[in-house]
């Protein structure tokens, strides 16, 4: 009979955990920084058995997963997530439908990046992320170059010169790179996003938008863009050849980490590939104009967004405001994500060197806007982008390539196209 009660009270143990297996709460997290899928994967896990909420974490992005094509993917199958990503206003313009309101969440007084339209709140600044000339100091220094000196198109070039010397001289550096950039296919987020976001901000107060509404109502600057090429052609003279026309994310950071490359165009997302960098690092501008350039690019580079259809709009809601206020939510942006965090309430300081140079020169009020997510869907990457490829491949002779002049008229006719 003893045994019989026990068989019992186990058969019922086992469907009433089955039960509550089944009304826990799903919550599904679709987002595209694939570097911090498994970071984010133990976060949401520790959060979700805190909070008795299942979250399933996808992650897409990268050279091999194309973001932007798989999200529209899932809610075309209707496999639709609760919680999201958009990048601005191009994401927005596309899932605008399906974007919940978040004014009055807690989170949004405590940020001065969140995304808005017309006064009201929709996303969730995922972290700051910045990018300059990343810089070798190590190297810099052996050459003669001071980094606070490269504020104008002549600095970096006699920078670059300098180190090519300095190249020349040394034995065992014959290989190294002046300037680490990728233009090739693949890569075209640098170019048609990162670089050209450079003719849409640089030199600029923070919130100026003049230059990507004229962008959007097919206006060309030609006085700008024309000092704008001039920079471009320096970054390309200077850039390896072979990471510059057949190089991927992998080749262009990895000589930068290797130390034979004293120059990188990446963000501070790449800190992860420098644990065993042994030289010091900062940021210095961008020349995007022959003179005055005093800040870097500083943003928000993506938004979490709740799919107002969801079934778990309070979860989802939570899960947000934990990640912004809580102890462990900042441990997980600065510590483990090795983020720059994008609330005010944060006082961790990220120890990775990048992020940390991103942070310094956001405090400093050095920062240039993020403009190049307002931009139509795929006019950066897609239209854009393959422009600079093959002005890279004119610069450096290469059978197929352009000249400065039909860079300007092709980037030219591309955004007056736009209106």
């Amino acid at each position: 009979m003893k045994k019989l009660l026990l068989a019992v009270v186990a058969i019922a143990l086992v469907f009433t955990l089955s039960a509550c297996k089944e009304d826990e709460t799903t919550l599904v997290i679709f987002q595209n920084k694939v570097e911090i899928d498994e970071v984010l994967r133990d976060y949401a896990e520790a959060w979700g058995e805190a909070n008795d909420v299942n979250v399933e974490v996808k992650s897409c992005g990268g050279d091999t997963c194309a973001y932007g094509t798989q999200i529209l993917a899932e809610f075309q199958a209707d496999e639709q997530p609760d919680i999201f990503v958009i990048e601005g206003m191009g994401g927005y313009e596309i899932y605008e439908d399906k974007i919940l309101d978040l004014s009055g969440e807690a989170w949004a007084s405590d940020t001065d990046l969140e995304f808005v339209v017309d006064g009201t709140t929709y996303g969730f600044p995922v972290a700051v992320e910045g990018w300059g000339m990343a810089y070798n100091l190590d190297i810099l220094t052996a050459a003669g170059v001071d980094p606070a000196d490269l504020t104008s198109q002549a600095a970096y070039e006699d920078a670059f010169e300098d180190i090519a010397t300095y190249y020349a001289a040394t034995s065992g550096m014959a290989d190294y790179a002046v300037v680490s950039m990728a233009a090739a296919s693949g890569m075209t987020w640098v170019t048609g996003l990162h670089n050209f976001n450079g003719y849409l901000s640089a030199g600029l107060a923070y919130t100026d938008s003049s230059v990507i509404d004229d962008v959007n109502a097919g206006i060309a600057d030609a006085d700008r863009l024309a000092e704008y090429a001039n920079w471009v052609e320096l970054l390309f003279t200077w850039g390896d050849e072979d990471i510059l026309l057949t190089g991927g994310y992998n080749e262009q950071v990895g000589a930068f980490a290797n130390g034979e490359a004293a120059f990188l165009h990446q963000g501070n997302w790449t800190d992860s590939s420098y644990a065993d960098s042994t030289f010091e690092m900062g940021y210095a501008p961008h020349a995007v104009m022959a003179t005055g350039n005093d800040s870097i690019f500083i943003g928000a580079p993506s938004f979490y967004v709740i799919n107002k259809d969801s079934d778990s709009i309070d979860e989802a809601k939570l899960f947000l405001n934990d990640l912004s206020s809580t102890d462990e939510g900042h441990a997980y942006m600065v510590n483990d994500a090795n983020m720059v965090p994008a609330f005010n309430s944060v006082t961790l300081v990220p120890s990775t060197p990048l992020s940390a140079a991103v942070l310094e020169w956001n405090q400093a009020g050095n920062a240039y806007a993020w403009w190049q997510n307002d931009m139509p869907s795929g006019f950066g990457m897609d239209t854009l982008g393959p422009i600079y490829e093959l002005y890279a491949k004119g610069v450096k002779g290469v059978s197929g390539g352009i000249t400065k002049t039909e860079f300007i008229a092709q980037l030219t006719a591309e955004i007056e196209d736009l209106g």
